[in-house]
């Protein structure tokens, strides 16, 4: 059986002045599949989620969606694309004026038309999905646990019942066991949703968990792809410096 391409990246290269973040990024999303993107800081893995989402124009190439090139599109058609997009921040980007459940329900209040007292029914039972209980919805983000602030984000990014997920940095800052949590609690939320799934990240035990396939980024493009077991069995070495956390190898930091 053929795998149906949810998100079909081509020639992509995005610059900032003489900066080449992105210098021909070749990708396939496959529907209901979670993506990892690996590599080190700075090297254009939120660059290139900016570009999927319609944040950033690229300076070439393509972005196909459902099999529609959203590069350079009008407003309305990205508009139509960022409603089956869900995103989860590596800081949370919980609003702190707001208490939890506006945070979770702020799309469904501000973009779709649901009023504030059916928004926090939905909010309550989402947030109950994510394994928060109704006590924390009147809170706010400043009350909460850096384990339960991620939690938030999740039901945020998941109310609207999203296609396509977003996932940036999510168990950063978070403790062994909170971060499998948020593995867990990611692949279920997923899974549950039928959702494609794109996730950048250093955290390797993250990757291995929550992937069925795996991506390096390096120097603008996609140096390696492929499963979990393939990737404990590689021998490029710029990938098994990366998995491996060793300062020797071909990557090298500048100072």
């Amino acid at each position: 059986m053929v795998k149906e391409v949810k998100i079909k990246i081509r020639n992509l290269h995005k610059s900032f002045g003489k900066k080449h973040v992105l210098n021909g990024v070749d990708l396939d999303l496959y529907k209901g599949e979670s993506l990892v993107v690996i590599g080190g800081s700075g090297t254009g893995k939120s660059v290139l989620i900016k570009c999927i989402q319609g944040l950033l124009n690229p300076d070439e190439g393509s972005i196909e969606i459902d099999g529609i090139d959203v590069v350079n599109e009008d407003k309305t058609t990205i508009d139509n694309m960022h409603a089956k997009m869900g995103m989860l921040f590596q800081g949370g980007a919980l609003f702190d004026s707001l208490p939890v459940w506006e945070n979770v329900a702020f799309d469904l209040v501000q973009n779709r038309g649901v009023s504030r007292k059916e928004a926090k029914i939905v909010a309550i039972k989402v947030l109950r999905q994510v394994g928060l209980s109704r006590d924390i919805a009147d809170l706010y983000p400043s009350e909460l646990s850096g384990g339960m602030q991620k939690r938030v984000g999740l039901a945020r990014a998941v109310i609207t019942k999203p296609e396509i997920i977003f996932f940036d940095e999510p168990t950063t800052g978070l403790d062994p066991i909170m971060a499998d949590i948020i593995n867990d609690l990611i692949i279920e939320s997923a899974k549950d949703l039928g959702a494609t799934t794109l996730t950048i990240t250093h955290d390797m035990a993250s990757a291995r968990k929550i992937a069925d396939k795996i991506a390096m980024l390096y120097q603008g493009k996609i140096i390696w792809y492929g499963t979990v077991k393939e990737l404990d069995k590689t021998t490029n070495p710029y990938v098994k410096q990366f998995i491996q956390g060793s300062s020797k190898g071909p990557i090298t930091v500048e100072k």
